[in-house]
């Protein structure tokens, strides 16, 4: 079968290897669409995936089943869990799945960016999902996505009537916008510094958009009734935009970390602000099964509108080019890869 190797951001090769052999308890998955996720292209959070299969974000259907595999069909058409917590630990039974260690050493093989994956028994057990009818293979790859945004919506503890600033409309921004709006937040605004994610930001539910360079705290409080926002969520790494969230975030309110910085970066932040205004962080990190279930949902129920959000179908040949469109943050949202194609 045909898979992508990742040995850089600029170098994704497309090579033959093996269909994985499957053994009891497994899955064997054809994949039919995969995402690009724009972590997948952050060069020093992926230089130990060096040589192997990147792709986690993947939807197919199930070709053949290991021994004692009972609850799926070949056939059936499926969301896969590339990470799955142990459910048993201490950070399992007090919610916090997504630290669990077993969730970071759990995979399916060789990555989704491949004709073929392996499902192993534990992924099995508790992260494979069957899509609804009316849910495409392309509808399917954003599962992923949306259970980490769901999860941080919810750890945040956003409410019906709060005010919402989302700071950079990429895919992920894009998603909290639309899912603050399914929440029935009371107002949501967004920045980036691209005119084309601002017009996305508009279409999916943004009542108010700013250039980055033209955002203010001021600005945001005359559209806010003279308030700045009870939750900030910034969903790129660049420090100038955790500068804006700290001006932005209204007394009592969050602020909702969601993207990576570059690696070593710091923060400098006044301890008594926080502590007079009662500012509340939260970091945020992937999705779990609960997740997962709720992001199903509100795909099949279109409260949260993905397929919109496809602007590149690539074929696996074509997947350098996908990493350009991700990495360059241009005009492109959702970059989807189809390695049947």
């Amino acid at each position: 079968m045909r898979a992508a190797v990742y040995y850089g951001v600029n170098d994704v090769r497309v090579e033959e290897m093996p269909v994985p052999d499957i053994g009891p308890g497994e899955l064997l998955v054809r994949v039919e669409a995969s995402g690009i996720c724009g972590s997948d292209v952050v060069e020093w959070y992926r230089k130990h995936k060096i040589g192997q299969v990147p792709g986690h974000e993947i939807a197919g259907q199930v070709v053949a089943l290991g021994l004692g595999v009972s609850q799926y069909r070949v056939g059936d058409r499926v969301f896969v869990y590339h990470h799955v917590p142990c459910n048993i630990c201490h950070r399992c039974l007090n919610g916090h799945h997504t630290t669990c260690e077993t969730f970071h050493i759990t995979n399916f093989y060789p990555g989704g960016f491949a004709e073929f994956v392996r499902v192993p028994a534990i992924n099995v057990e508790r992260g494979v999902y069957l899509l609804p009818d009316n849910v495409s293979y392309e509808e399917g790859t954003f599962v992923e996505p949306l259970a980490c945004v769901v999860r941080g919506m919810r750890l945040a503890r956003m409410e019906a009537g709060h005010s919402v600033l989302v700071i950079g409309s990429g895919i992920v921004g894009l998603l909290h916008i639309q899912l603050a709006r399914a929440l029935a937040a009371r107002r949501v605004m967004a920045t980036d510094i691209n005119d084309y994610r601002l017009d996305a930001a508009r279409r999916f539910g943004a009542d108010v958009v700013w250039h980055a360079q033209e955002y203010t705290p001021e600005r945001l409080r005359e559209v806010n009734n003279g308030r700045l926002a009870d939750l900030v969520v910034t969903t790129t790494g660049a420090l100038l935009a955790l500068q804006h969230a700290l001006r932005s975030v209204e007394p009592g309110g969050t602020i909702l970390f969601f993207a990576l910085t570059g690696p070593g970066d710091t923060l400098p932040f006044s301890v008594n602000d926080l502590l007079l205004k009662e500012i509340t962080f939260v970091g945020s990190y992937s999705g779990g099964p609960r997740d997962a279930v709720v992001a199903l949902e509100l795909i099949r129920t279109r409260s949260v509108r993905v397929a919109e959000m496809i602007t590149h179908r690539l074929s696996l040949a074509e997947i350098q080019l996908g990493y350009q469109l991700v990495a360059q943050a241009r005009d492109s949202i959702k970059v989807i890869i189809e390695p049947q194609r």
